[in-house]
Formats: structure tokens, sequence, C-alpha cells
């Protein structure tokens, strides 16, 4: 257990000096290999890990989907996500708000990738709100917290990875996210709403027009078509998330050429960030299996479910333990971090108690977009910050009232577990 705490702080001083998390959490855990095993077997587990780790097939979702992300980012969605739904529902009070948030929905379908979805609508919708004198309290968290739901929402890539490092059904986890980022969404509205009618932090926005209405949305229907195709494949079991995410770039890069929002220099653009951002989540999931390697070893894994198995504690008394230590950890650092932290040791105590692996993961996720909002390192509002020039401060207030509902939401699935399982039990 000694070369355990000295692998540990090793990892925290890397990460204090800035390491990036997944060379991190590899080289410690290289280090505990070749402590614990010696310098040539390390290597030798080191190489097939690594290898293994970073050669799946599954793994193949991971940038086709962020190609499609970034390809339909590329075509303007934002905006027209945006107006579209303002065209619906922003004459009311709150409504521009309650648009924001509806957009983030669909970016969150679109994008997967909760910061993109935040620093995109900051561009789009802030502007907006303030030019119809909303509140840059109000405005600011709506922002921030609409990029959340692309955590939740399918094709999530946080649900993808947290898939691969614990060997869950990508698939089914899709599909179980569909309900509760949906409930999400309807907590978001509430709370604007509610901000709306007893304060005057969000006042009516421009006069209903039914033709404009039909006209914006006419911009978005192909693309929702397409992301409805996408995840109805995965649910009905006519193709798996790698299929569905290669007929999903497909679907984009057609869709950019017909409506001419893509050129050769977008292209060049999403397929740079793509593979920027596909090195950078497979190289965490590989080096997390470096470490849980060490773990496998150093039967440290086994001494944590011996003492969970041993304790009198309810299983539902250590899942809210799991999910404390998750709250916390995610106001310090990254969701896809804190994922390959954690999960080697929480998850197999986790199913050691029985618990649904498609349920946990999206209590997982839930739990980790919150902390993609409370200080002092909520990603999210430090976008927003930066997006809308509104001081941190007062992105970190505007959240509060946000915050409480996301964590009423989380107790309510931890609660039902049959909201998140119920779709997932109908997939064929």
């Amino acid at each position: 257990m000694l070369s355990f705490f000295v692998v540990v702080a090793l990892m925290a001083a890397l990460m204090m000096i800035r390491m990036p998390i997944a060379f991190a959490v590899g080289f410690s855990g290289t280090v505990g290999l070749a402590l614990q095993l010696g310098l040539h077997p390390a290597l030798a587990v080191l190489e097939r890990s690594y290898y293994h780790s970073a050669s799946g097939f599954i793994l193949v979702a991971i940038p086709l989907f962020i190609l499609m992300a970034h390809l339909l980012t590329v075509g303007d969605v934002t905006r027209r996500a945006f107006i579209a739904c303002q065209a619906w529902i922003g004459h009311a009070r709150g409504g521009l708000a309650m648009a924001a948030v509806g957009a983030s929905v669909l970016l969150a379908a679109l994008i997967g990738s909760s910061t993109a979805s935040a620093a995109a609508m900051g561009t789009a919708a802030f502007p907006e709100m303030r030019r119809y004198g909303y509140s840059d309290k109000l405005a600011s968290a709506v922002i921030s917290v609409g990029g959340t739901l692309a955590v939740v929402v399918p094709p999530s890539i946080v649900l993808v990875v947290y898939g691969v490092l614990t060997e869950t059904s990508i698939g089914a986890l899709f599909i179980a996210g569909i309900l509760p980022g949906l409930l999400t969404a309807l907590g978001l509205i509430a709370v604007v709403r509610f901000t709306a009618v007893t304060t005057d932090e969000a006042p009516k926005g421009p006069p209903f027009q039914f033709r404009h209405a039909i006209r914006e949305s006419s911009h978005i229907w192909p693309i929702s078509l397409l992301i409805l195709l996408v995840i109805g494949a995965i649910y009905g079991g006519l193709a798996s998330p790698s299929e569905a995410a290669a007929f999903g770039v497909l679907g984009a890069l057609v869709l950019g050429v017909l409506q001419r929002t893509i050129n050769a220099k977008g292209f060049s653009s999403a397929v740079s960030s793509a593979i920027k951002s596909t090195v950078m989540i497979v190289a965490i999931i590989a080096c997390s299996a470096i470490f849980a390697n060490y773990l496998a070893f150093t039967r440290v894994t086994h001494t944590i479910l011996d003492v969970v198995n041993g304790s009198d504690l309810p299983r539902y008394v250590i899942l809210l333990l799991v999910v404390l230590v998750l709250l916390l950890m995610g106001m310090l650092m990254d969701q896809l971090a804190i994922l390959s932290l954690t999960m080697p040791l929480a998850f197999p105590a986790i199913m050691a108690m029985n618990f649904d692996p498609v349920w946990f993961g999206i209590i997982v996720t839930k739990t980790v977009e919150i902390g993609l909002l409370t200080p002092p390192l909520g990603l999210n509002a430090y976008i927003a910050a930066g997006q809308t020039k509104v001081p941190l401060g007062t992105v970190f207030r505007g959240l509060v009232p946000f915050i409480i509902i996301d964590v009423v939401i989380l107790g309510i699935l931890i609660a039902f577990p049959e909201i998140t399982l119920f779709l997932p039990s109908l997939m064929n």
C-alpha cells in the first residue's frame, strides 16, 4: 500500500504543475507498475495495456461523433437553432432565455461537448438577451448551464468515455440519457420562468409572428431529422454507435454542402479540431488503462471492495458518498479527468452492490455536469464569463438557482431509476 500513496502523491504533484491529466495518470501508473513489478515487466504491461485500450473498435465512435459535431458547428447551426426557438417562444416573459435552453438541447444532440455548446450559445444568444433588457446575471447563467446539457443528452462524449472505461453499452447509455436530459431541460426552463414572473430580470422579447416562426424552423428541421435518425438507428438496434456516428458524419457533410454552409476551409478546420479533441480523449482512456492495471496488480480495488462489503452501511449511503466525492472533484477538475481517476476504483465497488451500470453512468455524468457550474473551477462559468464579458462572480450568483434544481433532479434520478432505465429496457 505504501507504493499506492507514493503514486497518488506523484500524480497530485504532476497535476499541480499543470501536466495534462492523461500524462499525469499514465506516468504515475507506469511508475507504480515499476515499483510493483520491476522496470522490464512494467514496460511489457505498459505496451500491452496502451495498445489494447487505444485500438478497440468502439473508440471509432469518438472521432466520428466529434467530427459530426464540428461539421455541424461550422455550418452555422448554433445561430439558426436559437433564432428558430426564439421565433416560437421569445415573445413571452423569459422567452429568450427559454429559447436559449431549447437551442442548447438541440446543440447538445449535435455537438456533444459542454464547453463548445456554452461558447457557441454565448456568441449567438447572449447579445439578443442583452438587447431586450435581460439582466447579465440571468443571461450569462443560462448560457453556462445550457451547455451542461451536452454531458447527458446523446451523443455525449462523456457517456462514450464512461462506456469505454467501464465496458458498458454505449448505445444503452445514449438512450438512457434522453429522459434525464429532457428532465434537466424542463427544470432549467422552470427556473427561468419562475425568475421571469417574480422579477424584472427577463422581460418580453419580440412579438410572435407565425409565418416568421415557420420560416426560421425550416432551417433546422433537416439537422433535427439527422439527429433523430442517428439516435433512432441505435435505439432500434439497426446500427452500432460507431456505424450511427459514421452515418451522422456523412449526413452532416451532405447537409453542409447542400445548404452551402461548409466550404473547403470550414471542412479542413472541422477535421483539424476533431483530430485534436480525439487525440486528447483517447490519450486519457489509454493512460487510465495503465493506471487501472497498476491498481489491479496492487489489489487496491479488491481492498476497497472488501472494505465496502464488510461495512454495515446501506448501499445507497455508499452511493451517495461516491456522488459527494464526484461533486467535490467537479469543483476542481474537468469531467473526463474525473472519470479517468475515479471509475477504476468506484465502478467495481458500485457494481458489487448490484447497481445497474447504465443507470450509474447517467448518475455519474449528471454529477460531473453539476461540477461544471460550481466554484471555484466551474469550467462552464468561466467559458460564459469569457464569452459574455460578464464578471465571473455575477455568473456564479446567477447559477445558484440552476445548481439547486440540478441537485434536485439528480436526487430524483437516484430515487427513481425507472426514469433512466425505461427507454433502454425497450431497446431491441
